[in-house]
């Protein structure tokens, strides 16, 4: 996975790659799960694997509030005409593609008629979702996307307003909308967690697909960001405790993965109260600490490069997009081989990878590549002494 520091010269962390070909593999086992084999194919993943989806929201966060701040603490002036070029050059020509193929072979795509197309153009598609509409896992590239809008116009609301905004308030306003994420959620869940004879429909489209209750977890990036950039000297001294994060990290995840796999849904009573509300963060909080470990020079997740991982990790977002239309495709034509449960997971799992690949070879890099000819960073080029102003607001209080 690439970053970008202040000087625009680009660094691979491994650490990163890392994280996102498990966030993809996570999403794959759950998948495979629920529209393949409707079994616990790949045993605890199969039943956990939605929450890469949540890792995938945590990498958004950091990434992006990276890209952003890194250039705001050096004094330079976003530009939201550059910033919004660039996400849609990134993201919309895998999207068009995919989507297309829906409308125009909704039958070999999976069956069902998606919502209207409005939806998807406009990125609304998750608000108010029912479970199993075609091309349903647009959700959270729904979510993506909202962010992306709404971070760089609230980072320039609060550099406008420099003159009183300090670090404190920014991280005063991180912390209320995490706890206004988790207030929300408990609050819903006592209408949708519940529902009468197992019948919870009400949760997805409510809580599980709604940007309200789901914008917290990209908060935990943003704030390692903010810290990476607003307050070297403590990052400095954070990422010096690589292995203990990264152990933290570990043991987090794993706990909140047996929480979430024997208490998040319960045969019979619905959504777990505790893990609806407080679940949905403090998965986010876990995975954030694996992404400061894999920051830290210290720790093994950033030393070691996992053979693949920087392929699977490129490749995420096209695999994301094409891989269940794809194994409902390759499911279909198995089933009169009757194959074995080993070599059909084989075939789809290498059908899904390959199509991911193309997709991303043959439309995503060369829109990639325009990206970075026209229009390589998100920043304007010459900056003005008002917005250096504003922004050392944030940039050039002394660490704490």
């Amino acid at each position: 996975m690439m970053t970008q520091d202040a000087s625009n010269t680009p660094k691979r962390f491994d650490g990163l790659d890392t994280l996102r070909a498990v966030a993809i593999l996570l999403v794959f086992a759950y998948h495979y799960r629920v529209f393949v084999s409707g079994t616990p194919t790949f045993g605890w993943a199969s039943t956990v694997g939605w929450t890469g989806v949540d890792l995938f929201f945590v990498l958004s966060g950091y990434l992006i509030g990276n890209q952003l701040f890194a250039g705001i603490a050096k004094g330079k002036t976003l530009s939201l005409k550059a910033f919004y070029i660039r996400r849609l050059l990134r993201t919309l020509p895998n999207y068009y593609v995919v989507l297309a193929l829906y409308f125009a072979l909704p039958t070999v795509m999976g069956g069902r008629p998606p919502p209207p197309l409005w939806r998807f153009l406009t990125f609304t598609q998750n608000l108010g979702l029912q479970p199993g509409t075609a091309f349903s896992h647009a959700w959270s590239l729904c979510i993506e996307e909202q962010f992306y809008l709404l971070l760089p116009l609230l980072i320039l609301g609060a550099l406008h307003f420099g003159g009183s905004l300090s670090k404190r308030a920014a991280w005063f306003a991180l912390t209320s909308l995490i706890l206004a994420g988790i207030a929300l959620r408990g609050v819903l869940w006592f209408q949708y967690g519940q529902e009468p004879g197992g019948v919870d429909r009400g949760y997805y489209p409510n809580i599980y697909y709604s940007s309200f209750c789901r914008f917290d977890e990209f908060l935990p990036g943003v704030a390692i960001a903010m810290l990476k950039n607003f307050h070297p000297r403590l990052w400095e001294r954070v990422i010096g405790w690589g292995r203990a994060t990264l152990a933290a990290g570990v043991l987090a995840t794993v706990g909140l993965f047996y929480l979430l796999a024997n208490y998040y849904y319960i045969e019979g009573y619905g959504y777990g109260f505790a893990m609806t509300t407080f679940g949905y963060s403090l998965l986010a909080c876990a995975f954030a600490l694996l992404v400061v470990a894999a920051l830290s020079p210290g720790s093994l997740l950033y030393r070691v490069r996992v053979p693949g991982a920087a392929s699977l990790a490129a490749w995420s977002y096209a695999i994301y997009l094409s891989h269940k239309p794809l194994a409902h495709v390759a499911r279909k034509q198995l089933e009169p081989w009757g194959l074995g449960e080993g070599s059909t997971v084989a075939i789809i799992a290498a059908v899904c990878l390959l199509g991911g690949w193309l997709l991303h070879r043959f439309v995503e890099t060369p829109f990639m590549r325009l990206r970075d000819r026209h229009h390589p960073t998100n920043f304007h080029t010459a900056v003005g002494a008002g917005a250096r102003q504003t922004s050392e607001t944030l940039a050039g209080e002394p660490s704490r």
